[in-house]
């Protein structure tokens, strides 16, 4: 399906939704808030739990800063912007402390740093300002699935390889001898680098596909 019935975009919300999921993924092509991604992605957990809380911040400061954006003074924006992510963050914030103090230790203050995280405010600053508030609500949620997505990715593999297990469930048994430089800041980058080679290497091969295409 490739459109949302009754809203009279014809597709356009799906392609903003789509937009941050593969096209322009915040991890993997834009290369964006790459601090809690090396950071918290020492197993699938921590990295759904971050995923998940920036993508409710992105999607709801998005559509409330997309819904303000002819009331909000120019020279003022930046930190009407600040205040509006910053007022999610804090929601953010106490909800995990009330579900689970162990997540929210484990998460420490990256959790708060989603206010200074560049991604969140570079979609409020590009798009949300620009668009209409369902668009921007719907873009900021794909990008903070996008995110997530990158997060559990590269948290999945340092887990697998660095623990044996996958959500706290063991994979390889007892005699499973763990890579511990996964679950070392090193791991984060050596992980990082090999999805943006795949990434990469998926990217040449369809350019090139298109290329011939074309050719023919």
């Amino acid at each position: 399906m490739n459109s949302f019935p009754g809203t009279g975009y014809e597709g356009k919300n799906w392609t903003e939704f789509m937009e941050g999921i593969w096209e322009r993924n915040p991890v993997f092509v834009m290369v964006l808030g790459m601090c809690p991604t090396l950071a918290v992605t020492v197993s699938a957990i921590n990295s759904i739990s971050m995923g998940l809380a920036t993508t409710f911040v992105m999607a709801a400061s998005c559509w409330l800063v997309s819904l303000l954006r002819h009331q909000i003074p120019k020279e003022v924006r930046i930190a009407t912007y600040i205040v509006i992510i910053a007022t999610f963050v804090t929601v953010v914030d106490y909800a995990i402390q009330a579900i689970s103090l162990d997540m929210y230790e484990a998460l420490g203050a990256y959790i708060q740093l989603i206010v200074a995280n560049c991604l969140v405010l570079g979609r409020a600053e590009a798009h949300a300002a620009r668009n209409a508030p369902l668009p921007a609500a719907l873009n900021g949620l794909g990008m903070g699935l996008g995110f997530t997505l990158g997060l559990v990715m590269i948290g999945g593999v340092r887990e697998i390889l660095g623990a044996g297990t996958l959500l706290g469930f063991s994979l390889f048994g007892a005699n499973f001898q763990p890579w511990v430089v996964m679950v070392l800041p090193p791991g984060g980058f050596f992980v990082m680098g090999g999805w943006l080679l795949v990434f990469a290497l998926v990217r040449a091969r369809r350019e090139r596909a298109a290329v011939a295409a074309q050719e023919t």
